[in-house]
């Protein structure tokens, strides 16, 4: 069957910048999928997807003009239903096939085969293939169905009644197969071949495109637009590399993909041009500078070779005009107040310490139901001093330690943060280090909220570490008190990212920290806690690390290994889990493990809880004399390998004992009738048990 390549274009009016690149991927991916589903495309076909602040296009290659017909087979009603005794077509046989389109005549035809239990009749015909009018017309309806819309406008069509719901008004509508029109509709519009190009730069104000393979340079020649997102964004990179080469210095623009994608999604045809501010704005902190042209202005600040910001900054024109001074002038002149107004909530707050603040926090709710920021920062103060405890740490790291956790959440109170929320905690460390403070405790104050996400940095100073840690511990232990716990994919809070933000500093940290005290700790400082919530949190965060560290390769086997002993202090989980893939590799591991499962199970059915205590002279049997022969010899070795921190050698060092623990099974009788002896054996299994069980539970790796 011939085939031609096709081209959808549904012309709108201005996208959503941020959901642009989604909405095109999702509205071409929608088209090729229902279009393959109908047998209009196949494997063979490929689709190009475009998408530009007033465009969402497919290209897909070698679309039929109609689908292949196909042969069906139909189930019609058990045989018992469709035959009578004499083989005669029933009346529900008969109205059944003529529901089909068939008569008396296809009876003949039709095929048996059993369907379960009982035979049933089939009819088989053949299904005419979908034309591409009607396919494509039933892909396009499923493509703006299916369009992840942030948010439809209602609007109406040029005859004043019908109302329509879509993300933006649309103009136009193409459908190409080749160089042929297929007659399909949407949102009241028929499809064509034209479109419109820039809005003040097309060569056309209608741009004709006369073949699906001639879009893309079509509307680039006549219409003044690059119309995939892809090539667009490749063009403002290229571009900003080399409007920053040539302010020179080693200048180079901010990285910023989210921004990047935002500004490909604002403008048609790119058009770089670098503007200037005034050096005197360079005295204000250059995160503030550099998130206002940022987030209000979209604007690529510069870089010098030392990653300082310099007083230059580039901006994506949607316009390409001979003399673009009054371009460059206009965003100069509109920055200006925004830098101003940075300048002039520094200088205002400068002139206020942060201890200062520390009141101001009581008249900010931070959750209706456990109380103020300032209640919250006594809490954080309470745990960080805890933490201390935990880790000896001497009175001058308390001290610093206990300064930076009431001053953290002081910033919140400032001008800047509060028109700049997401500058809290920087600007923290600016005005801590403008109050005289320690660095150290200027860092902490900035990195307590560190890990930020996924991959972020840790806080740099033990100081920030224990700050930072006492911070997510009373946002996880209040929160889970009141119950509200994470669903789903709803975590409002983002408790598991303080969940694997503790995980983290706890582990690479390798801070001598158990984290169940800890937890029951933080979460006694709350009066609506639950007996039951500190357990609750810590299975929370258990399943963090869990999920973190299959993620980091290990295998769900080794992790549940490790994990089912609760292991207190995190640092070690990673040479626990070096330690198990290791010894999962011995010859001995399997017949280790499978009777490690098995004395487990011996010892949950005994009568009463087992001391793992042995009497020699009880010992009557030759296997449980040489097992407890070779328990004498192995298990302090092992135990003191453990205790070394060398877990891969411990491991490695039970191994030894597979022969008499083999041998013990095969030819001794754990309940023995009389009670001593059984008792003894009992007691040798756990004694066994608890020395091969203490960097991980080896039966969990038995198959």
């Amino acid at each position: 069957m011939s085939t031609q390549n096709l081209l959808v274009e549904l012309f709108v009016e201005e996208l959503p910048p941020k959901a642009l690149k989604k909405l095109g991927d999702a509205f071409a991916g929608v088209l090729f999928e229902q279009l393959k589903a109908q047998g209009l495309a196949s494997t063979e076909s490929k689709l190009t997807a475009f998408a530009s602040p007033r465009r969402l296009a497919a290209h897909v290659s070698a679309v039929a003009a109609a689908a292949a017909d196909k042969a069906v087979s139909q189930k019609l009603m058990p045989v018992s239903v469709g035959l009578d005794a004499s083989g005669q077509p029933t009346p529900a046989l008969l109205k059944k096939l003529q529901a089909l389109g068939a008569d008396a005549s296809a009876v003949a035809g039709l095929k048996r085969a059993m369907d379960g239990k009982a035979e049933a009749l089939f009819y088989d015909s053949n299904a005419r293939g979908a034309s591409l009018a009607e396919g494509l017309q039933k892909a396009l309806n499923e493509a703006i169905a299916r369009l992840p819309i942030p948010k439809v406008m209602t609007y109406q069509l040029a005859d004043g009644w019908t109302d329509v719901k879509f993300v933006r008004p649309a103009h136009s509508l193409i459908a190409l197969h080749g160089s042929a029109v297929v007659a399909i509709e949407a949102l009241g519009l028929k499809a064509g071949n034209t479109t419109q190009g820039h809005r003040f730069e097309a060569a056309k104000p209608l741009v004709t495109i006369a073949h699906a393979d001639a879009y893309a340079q079509t509307l680039e020649q006549d219409g003044a637009v690059i119309a995939g997102f892809a090539p667009r964004r490749a063009e403002i990179v290229r571009q900003l590399a080399d409007a920053a080469a040539k302010v020179g210095n080693g200048a180079r623009a901010i990285e910023d993909e989210a921004l990047l994608d935002e500004v490909t999604g604002l403008v048609e045809r790119p058009n770089v041009l670098v503007c200037e501010f005034e050096t005197e704005f360079l005295g204000v902190p250059q995160e503030c500078l550099i998130l206002t042209m940022k987030a209000n202005q979209k604007y690529f600040p510069l870089l010098d070779a030392a990653g300082k910001l310099s007083n230059k900054f580039l901006v994506v024109s949607n316009i390409s005009p001979a003399d673009a001074s009054a371009v460059v002038q206009g965003n100069e002149r509109v920055v200006r107040p925004r830098l101003a107004d940075a300048k002039f909530f520094f200088d205002q707050d400068r002139k206020k310490t942060l201890a200062s603040r520390v009141a101001g926090l009581a008249k900010v709710v931070y959750h209706n139901k456990l109380g103020t920021q300032g209640e919250r920062v006594e809490r954080v103060q309470k745990i960080a001093a805890q933490i201390v405890q935990f880790l000896n740490g001497d009175p001058g790291f308390l001290s610093d330690v206990l300064q930076a956790a009431l001053l953290a959440k002081t910033d919140l109170v400032t001008d800047m943060v509060g028109e700049f929320p997401e500058l809290q905690g920087t600007m923290g460390r600016y005005y801590a280090l403008n109050d005289g403070l320690p660095v150290e405790v200027a860092d902490a104050i900035e990195d307590h909220y560190k890990p930020r996400f996924a991959g972020d940095t840790l806080p740099r100073g033990a100081a920030g570490v224990v700050v930072a840690l006492a911070d997510k511990l009373e946002t996880l232990a209040g929160l889970f008190a009141i119950g509200q716990l994470p669903t789903g994919d709803k975590d409002p809070f983002a408790l598991r990212r303080h969940a694997l933000g503790i995980v983290r500093m706890l582990m690479e940290k390798d801070l001598a920290l158990p984290l169940e005290p800890l937890l029951a700790q933080a979460v006694a400082l709350f009066p609506q806690a639950q007996a039951q919530t500190a357990g609750l949190l810590a299975d929370f965060i258990y399943d963090r690390l869990a999920g973190s560290l299959r993620e980091q390769g290990y295998s769900a086997q080794e992790v549940d290994a490790v994990l089912a002993l609760r292991p207190q202090r995190l640092g070690d989980v990673a040479k626990r889990l070096v330690a198990v893939r290791a010894f999962a590799a011995l010859p001995e591991a399997p017949a280790l493990a499978a009777a490690n499962k098995r004395i487990g199970n011996i010892l949950k059915k005994a009568e009463a809880a087992v001391d793992p205590h042995v009497s020699e002279v009880l010992l009557a049997e030759d296997a449980e004399k040489a097992l407890y022969a070779a328990m004498q010899q192995v298990v302090p070795k092992a135990q003191a390998q453990f205790e070394a921190g060398d877990f891969t050698a411990s491991l490695q060092t039970l191994a030894a004992l597979r022969a008499p623990v083999d041998a013990f099974f095969d030819g001794v009788m754990v309940n023995a009738e009389q009670v001593d002896v059984r008792l003894n054996r009992l007691g040798l299994l756990a004694t066994l048990h608890l020395a091969m069980n203490r960097v991980a539970d080896l039966s969990r790796l038995a198959a």
